[in-house]
């Protein structure tokens, strides 16, 4: 295989204190890269500003003025999210050109020296390389079993992503042509690329503290990923609905004819006001959380009916 060219791309949300010391950073992991001959001299870094409300993109055009042919960059009219960022990333380099592409966080906590390796999966034949970080000695609590929570519920409802990949992976100018044949509005990138079922390797990485700013991700985020990925790619809470409704009519039914033979038997009316209250109660939650998944796939589908693009671009620095 050829020398390839290599992109980084990098979504950006307020990131002034460190987007500037993560693409000096970022460059010489290229020119180390360039020296040992492993990515040709043309390869560089595209920056998404995903509507940053500070300095940001004024942070990002200086970085392209002093490195007009080595740093790209995007900005958008407004936020419109991580994953759109991504995309926004990864459709750009595709446009300009590359061999594959690395996404990797603005800062800068996973380990950027594994590039190289990312890099070297892929001249050995892997179309997607995954980043799996060893642990998560760097999240608090909270933060850790929330995590763990979502990839295990990801996996049981059906969208399958490893545990513990976040965003940083390299993808292949194969994997972004199949990417663009996708034109559905809420991609979700982790569960898409497994998807294709190109070939995939993985690369281990540790996880530094963050040295400025704070992270993006909270319970919140974290949540409306679970729930796009969720909808968008399996149908599995439909079908335990379906499962529910079935054994709660069976339940009733059941309830049903203990009630007519304790009547018709014993000729006694049972007292069960109590039961009665619970049940309902009980019923009347589980039909609103049903009507909530239910709601979640019709609030996709939506979204789609209506064709909205992805993202707006403002402005573009190539």
């Amino acid at each position: 295989m050829q020398t390839p060219k290599l992109a980084l791309t990098i979504p950006c949300y307020n990131e002034e204190l460190c987007i500037e010391s993560t693409v000096t950073r970022l460059l010489e992991v290229l020119d180390m890269l360039i020296e040992k001959g492993k990515i040709t001299r043309d390869s560089y870094i595209y920056l998404v500003d995903d509507g940053s409300a500070d300095s940001t993109w004024n942070i990002i055009k200086a970085l392209h003025e002093k490195y007009p042919q080595r740093v790209k960059g995007l900005k958008f009219v407004r936020n419109y999210g991580n994953q759109k960022a991504l995309i926004a990333g990864l459709e750009g380099v595709n446009r300009f050109g590359c061999d594959c592409v690395i996404s990797i966080d603005a800062d800068l906590q996973q380990d950027e020296l594994t590039i190289e390796n990312f890099v070297d999966e892929y001249v050995n034949g892997s179309e997607i390389v995954l980043g799996i970080r060893n642990d998560r000695k760097t999240d608090g609590f909270i933060k850790k079993t929330t995590a763990l929570m979502f990839y295990k519920l990801m996996n049981m409802l059906g969208a399958k992503i490893p545990v513990n990949h976040s965003d940083y992976r390299l993808v292949s100018k194969k994997a972004l042509e199949m990417m663009d044949m996708y034109p559905e509005k809420a991609l979700f990138l982790r569960g898409f690329f497994h998807e294709l079922g190109l070939k995939t390797s993985v690369v281990k990485f540790d996880v530094k503290p963050r040295f400025a700013g704070n992270s993006k991700f909270n319970l919140k985020t974290l949540m409306g990923l679970a729930l796009n990925g969720i909808t968008s790619f399996s149908i599995v809470p439909l079908r335990i609905i379906a499962g529910l409704g079935f054994l709660m009519a069976t339940v009733a039914f059941i309830i049903g004819v203990a009630t007519v033979i304790e009547k018709l038997v014993f000729n006694d009316s049972p007292n069960g006001t109590a039961t009665m209250i619970t049940l309902l109660c009980f019923f009347g939650g589980l039909q609103i959380f049903c009507l909530g998944v239910i709601g979640e796939y019709i609030g996709q589908v939506y979204r789609e009916v209506k064709a909205r693009p992805r993202y707006i671009v403002d402005k573009e620095l190539l």
